[in-house]
């Protein structure tokens, strides 16, 4: 029976712990993704008001989120020592059996494949767009991205992936620094008054998408516990943690400005495709596309984790315990799956109307339903009335947003 409830996680083939600084950026590639080049557009559905309240909300909401993850799993280690909860499906297998594990990895193998997918048609549409003149189409672009992303997703640890989550932050960093400086000095020069720009938008079923958006701008929340199980001194992770998010909630809050201030209702779904095509548009895009190109692999470690654990179980049933073997299964699996996703992202249409529903639902489930369950559930009756309240907002509030979400972004805004 002891045996059952262990971990069927695979571990990274590396266990070399990560220190503070590849930490924090391993946390900054894991967030921060596609989804930020979209808040422009969400800030003009929803009003640079409402913009700006909803991701300060949405930032709060899931840090906290965060911290009752590794609340959940630093007392189930407490309870028993020797049974290891590595993983969220773990901690859906200790809650509610195994019916609580399967559809945990559930939530996160569908949440991670589309963050993951998101990524390559991001990727694809702007290396179509930088060399339009060659002819190639998107879907021919997505494909030649397959070598690369097989090549680094054999890489073992997320310490060792720090050095491409650092040099992936850079490109993020200088990109969304080049746009915030056009949408500066196109506002300078068109001029325009802040009146002008919608503060709250009448459209109040636009809301949700604006919201689902703004969810997905979080992402990587599967990625927590991996996190901070592979930090050296896992006592500084929760504060690391809020200082991180505090930085990019406010990043995120300016970038949305800026890009809606400059633009306007002229705003689009990704707001490097309202700038003018010269050398700077080209470079944030090209940047954008390198940088995205690194973080594909942490996106794909809670994938992997979840198909490796269930090739274990079956080499353990089968009593093969050749670790060569072993080696030979995952590097063949994590091919595979970057396969299946790459062909899935030549099907997906539009972006911005993909990044809501996934943010709207896999993303709402992933990083509010799921953790507030959890923490009812482990903790009950030893939480205080405000605990247990704050939890059950969170919950149902995640749960409704889901459904409405999903029902908005379906018929469209």
């Amino acid at each position: 029976m002891e045996h059952d409830q262990k971990s069927n996680a695979t571990p990274l083939l590396e266990s070399k712990r990560a220190s503070k600084l590849q930490t924090l950026g391993n946390i900054i590639v894991t967030v921060v993704g596609t989804g930020v080049l979209g808040l422009p557009f969400a800030f003009r559905i929803a009003g640079w008001v409402a913009g700006s309240l909803g991701i300060a909300i949405v930032g709060i909401s899931t840090y906290y989120c965060m911290l009752l993850l590794v609340m959940c799993r630093d007392k189930l280690a407490s309870e028993e020592p020797l049974v290891e909860a590595r993983s969220y499906g773990d901690l859906g297998y200790r809650c509610y059996g195994t019916l609580g594990r399967f559809l945990t990895e559930l939530v996160i193998l569908v949440a991670q494949c589309a963050g993951s997918v998101a990524y390559l048609v991001f990727i694809g549409q702007n290396l179509h767009s930088v060399f339009q003149s060659n002819g190639f189409s998107l879907a021919s672009y997505i494909f030649m991205l397959t070598p690369i992303e097989i090549g680094m997703s054999w890489i073992g640890s997320l310490s060792a992936l720090a050095p491409f989550s650092i040099f992936a932050d850079v490109c993020n960093v200088l990109a969304m620094g080049i746009v915030v400086k056009e949408d500066v000095l196109l506002a300078l020069k068109d001029g325009f008054s802040i009146t002008e720009r919608t503060a709250i938008t009448s459209n109040i079923g636009g809301l949700p998408f604006a919201a689902g958006m703004a969810v997905f701008c979080f992402e990587g929340f599967g990625m927590t516990l991996a996190l901070e199980n592979s930090m050296q001194d896992k006592t500084k992770f929760p504060k690391l943690l809020a200082q991180t998010f505090s930085g990019i909630t406010l990043v995120y809050i300016i970038f949305g400005l800026c890009g809606y201030m400059a633009f306007g209702e002229e705003t689009r779904d990704i707001v490097t495709l309202n700038l003018h095509r010269n050398w700077s548009s080209l470079t944030v895009q090209v940047g954008l596309c390198l940088g995205l190109m690194f973080t594909f692999p942490i996106m794909m470690h809670p994938i992997n984790e979840i198909v490796e654990g269930k090739l274990k179980m079956i080499h353990r049933n089968n009593n093969n315990d050749s670790t060569e073997l072993g080696k030979i299964t995952i590097y063949i699996s994590r091919s595979i799956v970057v396969v299946v996703l790459v062909v899935v992202a030549s099907f997906v249409p539009e972006f911005a109307v993909f990044a809501s529903f996934v943010g709207s639902t896999l993303c709402a489930m992933l990083s509010f339903v799921l953790p507030a369950t959890f923490h009812l559930k482990l903790f009950g009756s030893s939480l205080c009335i405000w605990q247990k309240i704050l939890d059950s907002i969170v919950l149902i509030t995640g749960i409704l947003f889901a459904v409405y979400g999903t029902y908005n972004t379906i018929v469209g805004v």
